[in-house]
Formats: C-alpha cells, sequence, structure tokens
C-alpha cells in the first residue's frame, strides 16, 4: 500500500489531493552548509511542491514543527522521507539523532 501511495504521489501530486488527508511517514534526516539552512524552518521532499507547508512530527517524541518545502530530496534511500534544514532539526531535536522516525502532514500548499 506505501509503494501505491508513492506512486499516486509521483503522478498525481499533492495538489490535486485532498490535502488534510495527505499524510507520510519514514525517516528525517537534516542538511547543512549552508547559512540559510543555519536559520530557517525550510525542508526538502522529492515530490511536493516548493511552498507547500508541511507538519513534521517526530514519532518518539511527539514534538513537532511547521517548516516549508524549499528544495528536492532526499535521494537515494526510500525510507528516507524528508531532509530538515539544520535549524528544522535542531527545533524538532533530532541533531544529535541525525536520523529520526517522523510523520510529515501537508498542513498548506501554494
Amino acid at each position: 500500500m506505501k509503494y501505491l501511495l508513492a506512486v499516486l504521489l509521483l503522478v498525481f501530486p499533492v495538489s490535486g489531493m485532498a490535502q488534510s488527508n495527505w499524510v507520510q511517514t519514514g525517516f528525517a534526516v537534516y542538511y547543512g552548509g549552508l547559512k540559510d539552512r543555519e536559520t530557517t524552518l525550510t525542508a526538502a521532499h522529492p515530490s511536493l511542491p516548493f511552498g507547500t507547508w508541511v507538519e513534521v512530527k517526530h514519532q518518539k517524541t511527539g514534538k513537532t514543527i511547521r517548516v516549508k518545502i524549499n528544495d528536492r530530496g532526499p535521494f537515494g534511500n526510500k525510507s528516507r522521507i524528508i531532509d530538515l534544514s539544520t535549524a528544522a532539526a535542531r527545533a524538532l531535536g533530532i541533531i544529535s539523532e541525525g536520523v529520526a522516525p517522523v510523520e510529515i502532514r501537508v498542513v498548506q500548499s501554494n
């Protein structure tokens, strides 16, 4: 079922779906390196439209944050569903973990 959903999301972007029902679970990682990633609550996702706001929930702690999709990724590892900016990872409390189980939900599409 998860694979069917992933295929459907690639074929039919989330803007055409009932966004309040769109949920994805997997793992979050974070990436740094650029100055804006240190200070902004942004993320990369393989298929969500740029400008989409998602709520990211850390499945172990229950902590949530909202981030804006502004990049593509993660690539290579299918279980990793979102790359968080350093600021977002810090706010979610996953800097020391590096990789964390999360649930993401679209809260606003552009």
